[in-house]
């Protein structure tokens, strides 16, 4: 079984390289602030220790105030997983960096989530609707869609 990392232990590394990267935490999930999301991952992906070398899921949740996009990692070699969260608060435009260039595996995912939600994912080399056609009005799994 996969052993799930005490959040305070990734962070503690997480602060000693991004300071101001962590914008909240609680004892399965960290909350990094959106600008520092892509920089949090390759960082936990090529640190030795942690080895964060599969995204096992991405998704998006629509709290109405703000949207959020959850991260599911996995280290392989080492057996652990961890939970990332990061916040987009403009509803009308949400915009996060794309975590695409580190695991492959975000492609489709980052995608699902631009089509469901809206939320767009900045430096996606394919961002376009994945599962509704080109031209569909709004995005269904959002609270105010009509």
């Amino acid at each position: 079984m996969t052993k799930q990392l005490v959040s305070k232990d990734v962070i503690s590394k997480v602060k000693s390289q991004f300071p101001k990267a962590v914008a909240g935490f609680d004892e399965s999930s960290i909350l990094i602030d959106s600008k520092y999301i892509s920089e949090v991952c390759q960082f936990l992906k090529q640190t030795a220790s942690l080895e964060f070398d599969y995204l096992v899921n991405l998704t998006g949740v629509d709290y109405l105030d703000y949207f959020e996009v959850v991260y599911h990692l996995v280290s392989v070699r080492h057996n652990h997983k961890v939970t990332l969260k990061t916040r987009c608060h403009d509803r009308n435009k949400p915009v996060v960096p794309s975590v695409t260039p580190i695991w492959m595996a975000a492609d489709l995912q980052e995608r699902e989530v631009y089509d469901l939600f809206g939320v767009r994912f900045e430096g996606h080399y394919n961002m376009k609707r994945l599962l509704l056609w080109e031209g569909f009005e709004g995005h269904p799994l959002r609270r105010d869609f009509l």
